[in-house]
Formats: structure tokens, sequence, C-alpha cells
């Protein structure tokens, strides 16, 4: 049996994992653009950032290129991403660190208690949880973050039965958004992991990424109240959003 094997380069790849995802996500880069802002006004010049379920590294490669004297955790559970994260972030060189790390596993964040952590970022991941992992991720995050450090959380945040308009024109949004990304040519979620399969040191990781996510099915979507009652629970002293399109927000946590 022969390895697959790509001309398509690691970062080439990151690039056309930001296409796809912005074909699933109207106005993605403006919730990095607000994330990043946020960090500039609150955070010191040369701040510790959690990028927290990382994926390929989509955070973390922005917020290293942005803040030159700033260092990035990033945190992944995918071993395929996570692969993907280490390569194109060892630009940076010791300013990127990348872990393996489950969430759904009460404790892991003793694995990052080496740190003082100025914000933890993360985008469009923390969906894959139930209400019990999430509210536990966030007790977690409250424990091992110094005070005034802040969590941001950009997702979709679904609009409830109470809401009927507001989801409906959400979910036609979404469809035109997707329709109109892959009629200009972005690529879809499987043929970017087609493309991710042919670069062997990341296909030989897809066994083990099907073998980890073979019994996590998709769990219940949380809405933007109950995230924000489970910052509060958890111990933050102040929580809002900063961006919303739509159904899309980005929440902030002050600890």
């Amino acid at each position: 049996m022969t390895t697959p094997t790509t001309s398509l380069a690691p970062r080439d790849l990151l690039a056309r994992w930001e296409e796809q995802q912005s074909a699933y996500v109207a106005h993605r880069e403006n919730r990095f653009e607000v994330m990043l802002d946020v960090l500039r006004l609150h955070s010191p010049a040369e701040p510790t950032v959690l990028d927290l379920a990382c994926g390929p590294g989509s955070i973390a490669d922005r917020v290293l290129a942005r803040l030159p004297g700033s260092r990035v955790v990033a945190a992944d559970y995918d071993p395929v991403l996570a692969r993907l994260a280490e390569t194109v972030l060892g630009e940076y060189g010791e300013r990127a660190t990348v872990i393996d790390a489950d969430l759904a596993e009460p404790g892991w964040s003793r694995r990052f208690t080496e740190w003082s952590f100025d914000a933890v970022l993360t985008s469009t991941a923390l969906h894959w949880l139930s209400p019990q992992q999430l509210l536990g991720v966030y007790t977690e995050l409250a424990a091992i973050l110094p005070p005034g450090a802040v969590l941001l959380n950009a997702d979709h945040l679904r609009f409830g039965a109470e809401h009927p308009t507001l989801a409906e024109m959400s979910a036609r949004h979404d469809e035109q958004v997707q329709q109109a990304a892959f009629a200009a040519g972005a690529g879809t979620w499987g043929e970017w992991w087609t493309l991710a399969g042919q670069l062997p040191d990341l296909a030989r990781r897809i066994a083990e990424r099907e073998r980890r996510f073979a019994d996590r099915p998709p769990q219940p979507l949380a809405p933007l109240a109950f995230h924000q009652a489970a910052l509060r629970t958890a111990g933050f002293t102040e929580v809002g959003t900063v961006w919303q399109y739509l159904d899309d927000y980005v929440v902030f946590a002050r600890r």
C-alpha cells in the first residue's frame, strides 16, 4: 500500500482551512479582529494566551503574528489538527506550545498551571461539549486564571424556540453564505479532510482521530443565556458579549 502524498505545504493547508471555515461562519474574520482588539486593549503588550480547542492554530497564528512579544499555548484533542497546528506554529519557535488536552475529561487544566495566562481565546469549538462539560471547562478555567484575565468564546449560539423568527433568519443566512462561498470555489469540510489525508504526517493520525471521537455524538446546543450563567457560576466576575451577528457571538468574561 502506498502512502498518500501531496505537494500542499502545511501552511497552505491552514489557508484552505481558513477558506472552508469562512464558508460556514459568516464574518469569521470580524470575530478574530474583535478578539484581538480586546486582547490589545485589556491585556499586557506581550500577553500569554491560551488558545483553547485550537484546531489547526487559527487564533494562535493571528495572535503570534499580530503581537510579536506574545506567547501562545494551544490545546486540542484532535491529533490531526493539533499536529498541523504544531507544524505551522513551529515557525514562531519557543513562543508557541501545542498540548494534547481533552476538555471533556475533568482535570484537564492541570496541564496548564505552569503558565499565568492573560487571556483564553476559543472559536467554533466549545459547542462540541455538553452543557455539563461546558460548565466544567469554565470552572476549571476560572480556577487557573489570575484575577483580571479574560475569556473570549466565539461561536454560533443558536436561538431557541422563544425566538422563531430570529432562528429562521439565522439559518437562512447561514445557507446563503455557504451557497455563495461554495459557488465561488471554497472547499467543503469533507474536501478539506481529503486534502489533509494526503499529507503523510497527518494521514497516519487519522485512525487515532477516529478512535478518539467514535463515541462522541453532537451535543445539545447551549444558548447564550446558558454560557453567561455558567461563566458566572464558575467564578467569572464580569460577563457579557463584545460582538454579535445574528446568532453568532463573541462572549466575554473577566476573571
